[in-house]
């Protein structure tokens, strides 16, 4: 009699086990599952926003997940990050900040890697002028930059300005824009003669008729620090395997091709991030 009621208790205890089992299964795999009717949100530094908009699209179009983009400086969105943005996926223009959002708990730890390598390039809208010389000659009544405080296109215009010894006579005719974005606006409308803008986005405005008519400088590497451009997993979307998803296919070939297409250097070992 004791031997079956053994039994009988060794199977309900195995029983309950195997439907706990099965049930905290199914909670994981709720959690980690896609509602494709949810977009995520990416927030992206101006500089990235050509070749992002290209790999958005693929991404959609392989997966069915829709992708909602917020461009700005990489300053703004660190603040907006801090602040409670609901945004999944950050694509900085440097690595100082993902690196701090992973300290401060609101980035996922291990997640981060470098995704391109940004260039930086004097670009004037005019036509058939030499923008270095241009530049050395202070022969330009405006010169257009991102802020360096928000932008690391911006702090590498004026690492190149010191390089070239030119901080002093430029220094008042420097227009700050909000992001790498703005500055570019600033030279594509007239509003200066001469901007330094990302590599990526003067073979973006390639595109353009309207733009592409002008004349540019790609500066020496020497001129500044390297511009090493890393990706982080929000602690807000580190369940939502639709952006592990996002992250994974940031790191495919076809990315790295699109990227590198648009004027990013290729990704060194020593350039990459915590991986």
């Amino acid at each position: 009699m004791l031997k079956i009621f053994s039994s009988l208790c060794l199977r309900t205890v195995s029983g309950l086990l195997l439907v706990l089992g099965l049930t905290l299964s199914a909670v994981a795999l709720a959690e980690s599952q896609v509602d494709n009717s949810v977009p995520l949100t990416i927030a992206v530094a101006a500089n990235f926003s050509a070749p992002m908009k290209l790999l958005a699209s693929e991404f959609e179009q392989q997966t069915g997940r829709l992708v909602r983009l917020s461009i700005a400086s990489s300053g703004k969105l660190f603040a907006q990050i801090q602040h409670g943005a609901p945004f999944d996926v950050f694509l900085s223009a440097d690595q100082d900040k993902p690196q701090r959002l992973v300290e401060q708990g609101l980035a996922v730890s291990g997640s981060q890697f470098t995704y391109a390598v940004g260039e930086l390039a004097l670009w004037s809208s005019q036509q058939h002028i030499d923008p270095e010389q241009t530049l050395r000659q202070g022969n330009f009544r405006k010169l257009a930059i991102a802020n360096p405080k928000l932008a690391p296109y911006g702090l590498a215009a004026e690492q190149a300005l010191v390089s070239l010894d030119l901080t002093e006579a430029s220094k008042s005719k420097i227009i700050f824009g909000e992001s790498i974005g703005q500055a570019f606006q600033f030279v594509a409308s007239g509003s200066a003669e001469l901007g330094f803008v990302a590599r990526a986005q003067v073979i973006a405005a390639g595109s353009s008729d309207s733009l592409s008519k002008g004349s540019v400088w790609f500066l020496p590497n020497n001129l500044y620090a390297p511009i090493r451009q890393d990706a982080v997993l929000l602690v807000r979307a580190k369940t939502d395997s639709g952006a592990g998803q996002f992250l994974e296919f940031l790191q495919s070939e076809y990315a790295k091709n699109t990227i590198q297409n648009f004027g990013y250097g290729s990704i060194s070992v020593d350039a990459k991030g915590s991986q």
